[in-house]
């Protein structure tokens, strides 16, 4: 999953640029990079894990215990990692020292049979994992607006992924509202590209629901070929920035209503 940074102004109207702040201080002593670097891989580790374990969970729930055997119902990041060490822990590390951001993926198995008996237990299934990021992302709406109303956060002039509550002074207050903005964005981020409509996305699941039966045959036939999903991926990524950028904009001026962001 790619993640790039936006950045939103208050008035007046600002412009969007796909752009890395890593200025931003977290842990007191530590390198800035270093410690926005560590910050991001928390929480990516954390928002993947909690994704596949919501897969793996309504997949148990429905009947294919796959992943639950294979210790993927469980939000421990270990459980994850060791089923896809390269996408969680290799090459998000080295995308980001690279180039400023991560790119990774993590997995759960399921049963492809249990999978075409119940096709509409799939869909569940598949809509489990996006649901579990936007519950990860209105808990950090939850603790800035708690915050926000306790005095100790306050809405910033400029918005970035990392940069979505300012505070009064340095320090750990200040670490919490950077984590607790990556939760935030990257957990938004994370909801609105799996729901897109294309393999392999989760959301692809749910275009057989307007196919009739033989075409939805085909449909998924057609899309468990791998280089269907690798053509997928690179569509994916293209049109991405232009679909989550006004979403990204609206949610920010639901988190601050009043304050008018522009983009």
């Amino acid at each position: 999953m790619f993640i790039a940074d936006c950045q939103f102004h208050r008035n007046p109207p600002a412009y969007f640029t796909v752009a890395i702040r890593r200025k931003i201080g977290i842990l007191p002593g530590m390198n800035n990079d270093v410690a926005l670097g560590l910050a991001w891989y928390v929480v990516f580790v954390l928002s993947l894990s909690f994704h596949e374990a919501a897969h793996a969970f309504a997949a148990m729930k429905l009947g294919d215990k796959t992943a639950y055997y294979g210790g993927q119902v469980s939000l421990h990041p270990f459980a994850h990692m060791r089923r896809e060490p390269i996408g969680m822990i290799v090459l998000p590390i080295i995308s980001y020292i690279l180039n400023g951001w991560m790119i990774g993926w993590a997995s759960a198995p399921y049963d492809t049979a249990w999978a075409q008996r119940h096709p509409k237990r799939e869909i569940m299934m598949a809509m489990a994992g996006p649901a579990g990021n936007l519950i990860l992302a209105i808990a950090g709406v939850v603790i800035i607006r708690v915050g926000y109303a306790m005095g100790y956060f306050s809405p910033p002039d400029s918005i970035t992924f990392s940069h979505i509550a300012d505070v009064e002074s340095a320090g750990w207050a200040n670490s919490i509202a950077v984590m607790t903005s990556i939760l935030f964005t990257l957990n938004l981020v994370l909801f609105v590209f799996n729901l897109l409509p294309i393999p392999p996305l989760d959301g692809s699941c749910l275009v057989p629901l307007v196919l009739d039966s033989e075409n939805a045959y085909k449909y998924k036939a057609l899309t468990s070929q791998p280089s269907v999903a690798i053509i997928g991926l690179v569509i994916a990524w293209q049109v991405f920035g232009y679909i989550f950028a006004p979403i990204h904009l609206f949610a920010i001026n639901l988190l601050y209503a009043g304050h008018h962001y522009g983009g």
